[in-house]
């Protein structure tokens, strides 16, 4: 016999349990991460998923559009700050579905929605620096996770809209893109209500092209 293999087979007999173990426990995480997708799917459930939700009044209608999307990993980089979005994000309802976050750590987690949005219009700085024309406007960035009327998928969004349209809301309901934006519009009016209460939960930016 080789003597790589009486190696080998020596190996296998010293370890054999450990190695059994190991096996044993892969094959019941991968299970479970099936379970776990194949349940999110089901529920539509993606509340790892961070969506950048750009809301406008134009012309009467709302309309809804993303400007990115990105796992909360890549967004706050940081596991127990990942952890506490969706433990937040998971106490939302349909009458409140602003994330529920401690006071003194609501900035920092705009901060990093701040620092996506800021490299995604990382040209407006740079143009206005060279004298090139920029318009640019004051938004309001604020953190949900709808859940109520008929949202197809649930995600933690960054919800995104000019801060003047957001105070001005109009009395009459705009028109809509698709019915089931009547839950985006709830949401907005709620939104203007949070925050003539407590702005604190909302970072204002500006943004501009």
């Amino acid at each position: 016999m080789p003597l790589w293999l009486e190696q080998w087979i020596g190996h296998v007999r010293d370890h054999g349990s450990k190695l059994l173990a190991a096996m044993v426990f892969t094959v019941i995480g991968w299970g479970i991460g099936r379970w776990r997708s194949r349940r999110a799917w089901r529920n539509r459930d993606f509340l790892n998923r961070l969506n950048f939700s750009l809301n406008l009044l134009i012309d009467g209608k709302l309309l809804i559009r993303t400007l990115m999307e990105k796992s909360c990993e890549e967004v706050f980089l940081n596991q127990s700050a990942v952890d506490a979005i969706l433990a937040s994000a998971r106490r939302t309802t349909a009458a409140n579905p602003m994330l529920p976050l401690p006071k003194d750590d609501v900035w920092y987690f705009l901060n990093q929605v701040l620092n996506e949005l800021a490299e995604k219009f990382a040209d407006t700085p740079l143009k206005r620096d060279l004298k090139v024309p920029v318009t640019t406007a004051r938004y309001l960035v604020c953190l949900t996770a709808e859940s109520a009327g008929e949202i197809r998928t649930r995600k933690i969004r960054a919800m995104i809209i000019r801060k003047d349209q957001l105070l001005g809301l109009p009395p009459e309901t705009p028109q809509f893109e698709s019915p089931h934006h009547t839950t985006r519009w709830a949401t907005l009016q709620i939104l203007q209500a949070q925050y003539s209460r407590d702005p604190s939960q909302f970072l204002e930016v500006e943004l501009g092209v």
